[in-house]
């Protein structure tokens, strides 16, 4: 019997060795990532937001955007995803439509915020939340959708910007013990904040790296040694690929050629093995009978 993406991504977390799961927009940064050797991929809604339909993460892209954008990632890569999920797309009904979207999607884990509706980037003012009561029938609505006890059920709270970090805690306590499986406090904003995050559960914990964000950027091993084990990444590849892509039609706008922005360019034959090129040739050799004229 095959394992599950959410029974890898389990037996991966309870190695003692923190995860690290870059950010991934599209499904050619998430194979990158795979080729990387990373051992998770996170499926970012902000980069999301930003490549599909060209909007900040207010909320715009629709439940079933982004399941199609999850499952055209988990059917192009082997290892286990991590899918935003905003704040379910609704109330605990429509959470329940979500997880099981997402799960029949091969997701490995769903991630579901207490944001009011619509929801906002995690490191953005403004954010407002739902009741704790209100979230807490979503998280119990979710474990009870999935099929399979391996599909994990992520928690997040954004409580801390406008309520404080032990209000926040308080909150992913309820989470905790209402099922989630992993428990997200986005935006601590100092060390001493995340070290009283660390100690404060029983379930793994994540820490969210957000260049120029409002939590102090550490490199993985310092946030192991914290108590953290999973962290991600979230949107590191969509700020270089966008201030790449600028500076290339900055560059042909301005010379009329690309010549010399080639060294920046990944060579046309390794782009055709990162998208699987060779794959390809193998089964149309597998396959090809001869033609009739």
């Amino acid at each position: 019997m095959e394992t599950s993406a959410g029974s890898k991504l389990r037996n991966r977390l309870k190695k003692d060795e923190i995860l690290i799961a870059p950010g991934a927009h599209d499904v050619l940064t998430a194979r990158i990532i795979e080729f990387a050797g990373f051992d998770a991929i996170y499926m970012t809604g902000y980069g999301t937001s930003a490549s599909v339909i060209g909007q900040p993460d207010v909320g715009l892209l629709t439940q079933t955007e982004m399941v199609q954008r999850a499952l055209n990632i988990v059917e192009a890569v082997k290892v286990p995803v991590i899918a935003d999920g905003d704040d379910g797309f609704g109330n605990a009904i429509n959470v329940q439509r979500t997880v099981k979207l997402y799960e029949k999607a091969g997701v490995a884990c769903l991630q579901i915020e207490d944001q009011v509706s619509p929801k906002k980037c995690g490191h953005m003012l403004g954010r407002e939340i739902i009741s704790s009561q209100e979230m807490v029938g979503k998280i119990h609505a979710a474990v009870d959708a999935r099929n399979n006890q391996d599909f994990i059920i992520m928690a997040r709270t954004d409580a801390r910007t406008q309520y404080g970090i032990d209000y926040a805690i308080e909150r992913a306590k309820a989470y905790e013990e209402a099922g989630a499986d992993i428990i997200f406090i986005e935006s601590p904003e100092s060390l001493e904040e995340m070290r009283k995050i660390t100690s404060s559960f029983n379930v793994p914990v994540l820490a969210n790296m957000i260049e120029n964000g409002r939590t102090p950027l550490l490199d993985a091993k310092s946030l192991e040694k914290m108590g953290y084990d999973l962290v991600i990444f979230c949107v590191s590849s969509t700020f270089v690929a966008a201030k790449s892509i600028w500076e290339l039609m900055k560059t042909l706008k301005k010379e009329g050629t690309t010549a010399g922005c080639i060294k920046d360019m990944i060579p046309f034959d390794h782009f055709n093995q990162l998208i699987g090129l060779s794959e390809i040739r193998v089964q149309e050799r597998k396959y090809f009978t001869g033609r009739s004229l």
